[in-house]
This record gives structure tokens, sequence and C-alpha cells, in this order.
């Protein structure tokens, strides 16, 4: 299952989350995370005129702050967060079906 970001893109293969960004600058990594280990998800759609994101909080870690509204990343976590992803309007029902996915393979709590 995958998710086509605005600068990179999201896979889950059912136990693994794999965020994979485009660099800007230095060569990141991608970040690999347990769907057991996120103890929250957040979405927020993208629309015609912002993208929207996908974000996985994990223990240890708060939430990334959106960037305040008015420039072109308003509205989002910063690129830096490694746990979110921006994502265009024409992502949001792959979005959506991720998110219901990793949801389903966390641990009840």
């Amino acid at each position: 299952m995958d998710v086509k970001g605005v600068l990179g893109h999201i896979s889950f293969d059912g136990e693994w989350i794999t965020i994979t960004k485009t660099p800007v600058g230095p060569k990141p990594a991608p970040v690999r995370i347990r769907a057991a280990d996120v103890t929250a998800s957040r979405y927020k759609p993208g629309s015609r005129l912002f993208h929207g994101y996908v974000q996985f909080v994990l223990p240890g870690s708060g939430q990334a702050p959106e960037k305040a509204m008015g420039h072109a990343g308003g509205g989002r976590p910063p690129y830096q967060d490694p746990y979110s992803l921006s994502i265009p309007r024409k992502s949001n029902e792959s979005a959506v079906k991720l998110i219901a996915a990793v949801e389903q393979a966390r641990p009840s709590r």
C-alpha cells in the first residue's frame, strides 16, 4: 500500500511503515516505523488550495506542530519532521486507506 506525497511517499506492508522523502539538501535515509509502535496517527486531507498531511506519533515524540497559514507550507508539519509527509489532494483516498490499515495493525490499547 503506497501513498504518493508532495516530496516523497509512504508505504505500508502490513507491519512496517516506510516514509521516504525526496531530498532537499543531503539525502535523508528512509524512516521505518513498526505499526505496533504508533500511538496515534493524524490525517489532514489536501484541498484544491492547500496540501494535507499524514503524520504518525510515537511514544516519547509529540505531534509536530503545524506551520502557520499564509505561506506555501501553511497548515502542515515542517518538512524536517521524520514521521509526517505532505500529500496532494489526489492522494486523499489512498491516505485514508493507509491510515485505516495502520490503525487496524496497531494493538488494542
